[in-house]
């Protein structure tokens, strides 16, 4: 069982960790700029694209405006989604599971731009990538043990021969 001078103490620790952790004072959505801003307890302010965040890529603006900061400022919370977001996940960059992250890298990597097509068109003029049986030839032989591989048993009787 649990003591009255146990919980004293865990109160205690948990009011100092409170005053050095990261936490969200307020949080609202920007509808001009589609985005979902915090202030920090620390003064700090931050916004990231609603687009980016789990959850609410589909949602309106008026869905999205519906925040809750969570447990004295750990995290966000949309009720009417019921999504919710981690407030040191989000400072890492991470903005939902893992699955989702490595959806956000692939739309970064179509995204299309006139720079992008002009590179394109600049590396397309070059004559673009070699078939891949050039590429390999013109790559120079190296024997294995140069590229740091275990030679094989054949390999090796044939160097002692």
């Amino acid at each position: 069982m649990t003591t009255k001078e146990q919980i004293d103490v865990a109160l205690a620790r948990a009011r100092q960790f409170e005053n050095e952790d990261i936490r969200v004072r307020r949080a609202s959505y920007d509808r001009k700029g589609d985005q979902v801003c915090q202030l920090l307890a620390n003064g700090v302010s931050i916004s990231i694209p609603r687009k980016q965040l789990q959850g609410l890529e589909n949602v309106s603006s008026s869905q999205a405006s519906k925040i809750e900061v969570l447990d004295r400022g750990t995290g966000l919370h949309w009720p009417q989604l019921d999504v919710s977001h981690y407030l040191p996940g989000l400072l890492n960059g991470v903005f939902g599971t893992r699955q989702w992250m490595v959806h956000l890298r692939r739309l970064g990597g179509a995204s299309r731009s006139k720079v992008k097509a002009a590179a394109a068109r600049i590396n397309g003029q070059k004559g673009g990538h070699l078939p891949k049986e050039n590429a390999r030839s013109t790559a120079p032989k190296r024997p294995s043990h140069k590229l740091n591989k275990v030679p094989t048993h054949a390999q090796r009787r044939k160097r002692t021969a």
